[in-house]
């Protein structure tokens, strides 16, 4: 699949917003922290990646009933779904000037993920969380990511590379009450 840029300005995937908030002191330390001793930009890409994966639970799986949606908040809360794991990797990345789009897939619900920049192309990664069934791994070799869209059940993955949150995701995530309500509610489309 050709990945598609939504504009052509990197510096857009550089940015920070209200979701994507890779200036606050917390998402700041944590760069910091996760930096310290790695070589080189991959391998923090790397190592970051691990770390939203491994350490903050999709609240699904874990049963947390509370919702997240901004980077600063998914690292205290330790907690968030796909979109929001997706704002923390994707904060955490630009917080070291790794350019980083979000990105979609169209499966029963809409599902987040994020692309990195490296060597002039996007690869994307999903740092969804592993469980059974679901085994997404960092890597510019080729895409492991945690589902595969089937077309026989309308499923899809969209092309355009966003530099922020699409509305529909970050509107249904702000306002969930709690995550059983938000699960009511999750886009089926951009």
């Amino acid at each position: 699949m050709q990945l598609i840029q939504e504009t052509a300005d990197l510096s857009a995937y550089l940015a920070a917003d209200e979701a994507i908030d890779h200036h606050h002191p917390l998402v700041r330390e944590t760069a910091a922290r996760l930096a310290e001793g790695v070589a080189d930009s991959y391998e923090y890409a790397r190592v970051a990646f691990e770390f939203v994966r491994d350490t903050i639970p999709h609240s699904q799986d874990s049963g947390d009933l509370r919702v997240t949606w901004r980077a600063s908040d998914v690292l205290e809360q330790r907690t968030g779904i796909c979109y929001a794991k997706a704002h923390t990797l994707a904060a955490l990345l630009r917080a070291e000037d790794i350019p980083t789009a979000l990105c979609y897939q169209k499966l029963e619900v809409v599902h987040g993920l994020v692309a990195v920049r490296f060597n002039g192309a996007w690869h994307r990664q999903d740092p969804r969380g592993n469980k059974p069934g679901v085994d997404a791994r960092f890597s510019l070799d080729g895409e492991r990511l945690a589902f595969t869209p089937d077309p026989a059940s309308d499923e899809w993955d969209y092309s355009v590379q966003h530099a922020a949150p699409r509305p529909a995701v970050l509107d249904t995530l702000k306002a969930a009450r709690d995550r059983p309500h938000l699960w009511q509610t999750l886009p089926t489309a951009l």
